[in-house]
């Protein structure tokens, strides 16, 4: 005996596909329109600025508005090659690098030290931390005063310590010095050092907050154990303290070694590349022969880019296979 189907009985939808994957699709939601602007206005450029430095450049359009670009092809780099002010940027780049990396550690015994509990210590840090608020450009300006022969802090100690001050007839004072007062920034030798010592400044102060963060994290329990097995002082920091802020002192060095590759607004402010090109790195050297008044030499420059993008891309894929590293091994 059968029993047909009553035809107002209702089976049961099947959920759509959107409902299903909701949670996969979530995120994507809100990723895509920063992975578009991303692509626009990051990978593009990328790729235009590689295939820009095969041609030979000056910017115009014929009134057909064609480009009047010219391709050249790897020539641009060739010419790298014997360029001194290229390899003057290089250097320049080196030496950044090489000290700027001084703001790791001088970051972490600056955040060791604000670590306390002492009286006043909120504003020690609110001290501290002020030079990594203040803009780049503001920087550039009161080391370039600091530097100042005449009025600035250096002219005037050195003054103070190797000069005689003397009164004329009509009170004009004026200096007789055994050495003269050292110009920082017109400098050759020194101008490069002075603007990374500059630049040091906020880096040092930005190192100093991922430490303290990283500080508020140390296991208590750790250390206390440590210090009932007679470990302080260097011991205990470089044994107990140090390799618990691995993943701040990772940040710290992976955020130096590209404000380092990219320094460009110091050296813009405080020397505009001189004196005679001595103080350019490549970001500058790039602004300067493709962008400047004395440039427009676009692909050119484009090659001066590409070099620091290549650069740069070993650093950070070195960084990003650490990473992975460190994530695969915590699974």
């Amino acid at each position: 005996m059968t029993h047909a189907v009553a035809p107002n009985s209702s089976v049961p939808d099947r959920p759509s596909w959107l409902k299903r994957n909701k949670l996969a699709v979530a995120p994507w939601i809100f990723l895509i329109p920063a992975l578009i602007f991303f692509a626009i206005y990051v990978v593009i450029p990328i790729f235009q600025s590689l295939w820009l430095s095969l041609y030979e450049w000056n910017g115009l359009y014929t009134a057909d508005g064609e480009s009047t670009a010219t391709w050249v092809g790897f020539q641009n780099y060739a010419k790298l090659w014997d360029d001194p002010n290229f390899w003057t940027s290089l250097r320049n780049n080196l030496a950044w690098l090489i000290l700027y990396m001084l703001a790791v550690p001088l970051g972490l015994f600056i955040a060791l030290f604000l670590n306390q509990t002492v009286t006043g210590m909120r504003f020690y840090k609110s001290m501290f931390f002020f030079p990594f608020v203040i803009s780049q450009v503001v920087v550039g300006l009161i080391f370039g005063w600091f530097y100042n022969p005449d009025f600035g802090v250096v002219g005037t100690v050195w003054k103070a310590m190797f000069c005689e001050e003397t009164v004329n007839i009509v009170g004009n004072a004026t200096f007789t010095c055994a050495r003269p007062v050292p110009d920082i920034l017109s400098s050759p030798e020194w101008a490069t050092y002075g603007i990374i010592a500059a630049g040091l400044w906020p880096q040092i102060a930005y190192c100093m907050i991922l430490y303290l963060t990283g500080l508020n994290n140390v296991s208590a329990d750790q250390i206390e154990a440590a210090r009932l097995d007679g470990a302080k002082g260097w011991k205990m920091l470089w044994y107990v303290v140090v390799p618990q802020l691995k993943p701040a002192t990772f940040i710290a060095i992976v955020v130096t070694v590209i404000g380092a590759l990219r320094s460009f607004d110091m050296i813009a402010i405080m020397t505009q590349g001189g004196p005679f090109g001595s103080t350019n790195v490549l970001s500058h050297y790039m602004y300067e022969v493709a962008i400047s008044e004395y440039g427009e030499r676009y692909g050119y420059g484009s090659s001066v880019a590409t070099v620091l993008f290549g650069i740069m891309l070993i650093f950070i894929s070195y960084f990003l296979w650490q990473m992975y590293q460190d994530e695969k091994g915590l699974r």
